[in-house]
């Protein structure tokens, strides 16, 4: 197959990781910028040009597409599935988890536990969305952070009613979620690729940090899953429609909790601390996709 890499950088690890796992199976590999790509929307007629020239010769994609270009990256890959290319993430999917209120709601409708979580504009009701979550400490995240980006802890009311009243004041969307003691600055990543748990490592926040992410300087370390956080990361991304995905959950008194689930997990991290081959993984599933030759179709609606 010809498989194209939706990437905006070819010397990142998991772009090239994916690339090497194409071609050594066989296939031609390349790497397409998606905020290069444009395209041509015409009655049945749909193209992507990249470089000045149509892009004919794709047969399946990998989508890569970075939080901040969210919107256009999924318009690139959804002119793709117009155009009958087989896509490992399908752009809906993308969509939708990269709106964590969004997310949320779907994983509450599908009975998949998570940290209590509350959601308002209006700062006059930071009180009661406080107490809603049990109270505090308690997490505050804009709706928009990735990599632990826009994640506050408050330990204090007074402490979130400020900064409650202050990402109000900058317009911000944010949530407000409970505070896992138990979990002591752990969490556990579940990499899922067509329906099943490929890898799975546990991260640990540096000291005095409760986040967990390796961008932020957090250790990760090879975890064998129990049968209920294997279910949970199953049906967490089944919920959101992601035959890939990077499932992160707490661990709690109440069993595993999910935190978020990531359409574009990287693969350096969970390689590295599993010493399993994820990035063959996922060209196997594309393989077996583009088999299938089912069309890209959404089956969440919403």
């Amino acid at each position: 197959m010809n498989i194209a890499v939706l990437s905006r950088n070819k010397s990142l690890y998991s772009t090239k990781r994916l690339i090497e796992a194409g071609q050594k199976r066989g296939h031609t590999m390349r790497v397409l910028d998606h905020l290069q790509c444009y395209v041509s929307i015409e009655k049945k007629r749909p193209e992507i040009h990249y470089d000045g020239l149509p892009v004919h010769d794709i047969d399946a994609i990998i989508p890569r597409i970075g939080a901040s270009v969210t919107f256009y990256g999924c318009a690139i890959v959804r002119q793709f599935e117009m155009m009958g290319v087989v896509s490992a993430v399908e752009s809906q999917a993308i969509v939708r988890s990269r709106d964590k209120l969004r997310s949320m709601q779907l994983l509450s409708r599908e009975s998949v536990d998570m940290p209590i979580t509350g959601f308002a504009r209006n700062p006059k009701d930071k009180a009661d969305l406080i107490r809603m979550v049990g109270g505090t400490p308690v997490v505050i995240k804009l709706l928009e952070g990735t990599q632990g980006i826009g994640v506050v802890l408050a330990e204090t009311k007074k402490a979130a009613e400020s900064v409650l009243d202050a990402f109000h004041g900058l317009k911000a969307n944010i949530l407000i979620q409970e505070f896992i003691k138990e979990s002591k600055g752990t969490d556990i990543r579940a990499f899922v690729v067509g329906g099943k748990v490929v890898g799975a490592m546990k991260r640990t926040g540096k000291e005095g940090e409760f986040r967990s992410n390796l961008h932020r300087g957090g250790k990760a370390e090879p975890v064998k899953l129990t049968k209920i956080e294997r279910e949970t990361a199953l049906r967490a991304a089944k919920a959101l429609g992601l035959g890939i995905a990077g499932v992160d959950m707490l661990p709690s008194n109440r069993g595993p909790l999910i935190m978020e689930v990531n359409s574009s997990p990287g693969l350096e991290g969970i390689e590295k601390a599993t010493n399993i081959d994820i990035a063959s993984k996922i060209i196997e599933y594309l393989e077996k996709k583009a088999t299938e030759k089912k069309p890209n179709k959404d089956k969440i609606g919403i």
